[in-house]
């Protein structure tokens, strides 16, 4: 998967929006083959539920500007959990301490996974 991610104009947008707000643990789950849910999940973390909007909102805002509109948006007023639906592209954007309890990467241990040290070379 090293860098074919970044055909997906949907995961750089997002990506470029999420580091400019300084989103943390960054991970991309590819899912192809896995799932016929979607083709991506990026998982982020927030340091407080007030991050976590922040970044939610930048990665909204990012994506329209790309000419991208959510599916679904869910959790954008508590900002423990967001989750931001473009279809072959599901991001989560947690809480740390959520997102340990939800355990998504243990959940699709079996997908592939790049850490944003791989992804950032890219940008």
């Amino acid at each position: 998967m090293k860098m074919e991610f970044m055909e997906n104009m949907k995961l750089v947008a997002s990506l470029k929006a999420a580091t400019s707000k300084k989103a943390l643990d960054i991970v991309l789950l590819d899912l192809r083959g896995l799932s016929n849910i979607t083709d991506y999940f990026l998982i982020i973390s927030g340091n407080s539920d007030r991050h976590v909007q922040g970044i939610a909102e930048a990665i909204l805002e990012n994506m329209e500007k790309e000419g991208h509109r959510p599916l679904g948006i869910e959790g954008l007023s508590q900002g423990r959990w967001v989750l931001l639906d473009y279809d072959d592209v599901v991001i989560h954007i947690f809480y740390e301490p959520v997102r340990r309890y939800y355990d998504l990467e243990g959940l699709w241990a079996d997908a592939p996974r790049l850490a944003l040290d791989e992804a950032s070379k890219a940008f």
